[in-house]
């Protein structure tokens, strides 16, 4: 038996609310399988399990609001209990406390005798349960209704699920979730509060010219059907993929007061929501993909992020993350790391300048570099050395 808790979906997260359950009791999962839809102060997130086995017991009903860690479900993996097990899951003694039950004289009827909600609601006095009026709707799916104006009594289905009024919309899609830009705000404010607080930031730029790589581009385009063209950004990305492989100091995590190097490159990517705020999913392994599977996941890790349907390992999993402001004409950025990670590489936007070639004066594109780096981890020579590499590789976009 295995307790499933509510993740921690990124460093600036404490609490994160059940939108919606994917799974019942009785239900076969396996690791990797999206079990529940969570809300946090960012984003509406798909997360999945971390084994495989049979859903026991749903310990947290939708609309519950948990602190990271708190038990969200128990998955029967076919080894025995553990001996010592706790009475009730905590939302479950929260809800005992607020209803003045005594869980000592509550008789438990989940698997191996532990208090349920319901078990606590039977024992509440003169209890009156109220009478179904209709077809059960989770809260995500009525969010969801209320953004797509889709009316629920047009929905044969019970219980409505996210995926039920998405179809009654005709949007394979979700619309942009209004999240709350105070809370988002604060979020992200405590994380970047704490960044620069406790990691040793240090800062290098450099500017590299993309002669080779915007006519490697062109020639590119030309020859591929328009859905399989490449922007600057993905060689940019696999460039620093590439450079975080040769450069292991840079990739990975600052935990327990020691650098943990990561085995693979996992690459955070930063992403503005329309609303306001920032998320920065990864990239799993983007050292090995080829620049067209990048641009791929990269399109399509923008629009899930925005139209909030990313997964919970996409957010936990970045070694090294990307952020650019290109695109709104900034020439450089330099960002604050993203805890535990230990680094982080900014673009600025593509411009023209007078460059020196071979002692002569000509005109080239060229971009701004930056690198953000924790000096408790790695030293300005180390940080040199991953941007030079970035460099060294847009000079041979052909092998990339």
């Amino acid at each position: 038996m295995a307790e499933f808790l509510m993740p921690s979906l990124g460093a600036d997260m404490d609490e994160g609310t059940v939108l919606e359950w994917l799974v019942k009791p009785g239900d076969t999962v396996r690791r990797g399988d999206v079990v529940a839809v969570v809300d946090t102060a960012k984003a509406a997130v798909d997360v999945e399990c971390f084994v495989g086995g049979t859903v026991a017991e749903l310990l947290v009903p939708e609309g519950e609001k948990v602190p990271v860690g708190t038990p969200l479900a128990r998955i029967d993996t076919g080894e025995p209990a553990p001996a010592r097990r706790p009475l009730a899951s905590p939302p479950v003694r929260t809800y005992a406390a607020h209803a003045g039950v005594d869980l000592t004289a509550v008789h438990g009827t989940g698997r191996g005798g532990a208090i349920t909600r319901a078990d606590v609601e039977h024992a509440i006095p003169h209890k009156a349960a109220p009478k179904p009026t209709g077809p059960r709707v989770t809260p995500y799916a009525r969010k969801l209704a209320e953004e797509l104006a889709v009316d629920l009594a047009t929905i044969d289905a019970d219980p409505v699920t996210a995926e039920d009024v998405r179809a009654a919309a005709k949007a394979p899609q979700p619309a942009p979730a209004t999240r709350d830009q105070s809370a988002m705000r604060q979020a992200i404010g405590a994380l970047m509060a704490r960044a620069k607080r406790e990691i040793p930031h240090y800062y290098l730029t450099t500017t590299i010219d993309l002669h080779a790589a915007t006519e490697w581009l062109r020639e590119h385009n030309r020859e591929v059907p328009v859905a399989d063209r490449l922007v600057p950004a993905a060689l940019l990305l696999k460039a620093t993929a590439l450079a975080a492989k040769r450069v292991p100091q840079l990739n990975g995590h600052w935990v327990d007061g020691a650098f943990r190097p990561a085995d693979a490159v996992h690459l955070g990517v930063a992403i503005a929501l329309r609303g306001g705020g920032l998320v920065a999913p990864a990239i799993e392994n983007a050292d090995t993909l080829s620049t067209g599977e990048l641009m791929a996941r990269l399109r399509d890790l923008v629009s899930r992020t925005r139209s909030g349907r990313l997964r919970s390992s996409e957010l936990t999993s970045a070694t090294i993350t990307v952020t650019s402001l290109g695109d709104l004409g900034v020439e450089s950025v330099h960002g604050v790391i993203y805890p535990p990670q230990v680094a982080l590489a900014g673009f600025g936007a593509v411009t023209e300048r007078p460059w020196a070639v071979d002692g002569m004066l000509a005109v080239r594109p060229v971009v701004v570099a930056t690198l953000s780096g924790d000096h408790r981890a790695s030293d300005g020579a180390t940080g040199a050395r991953l941007l030079n590499a970035v460099d060294t590789l847009l000079q041979h976009p052909e092998e990339l």
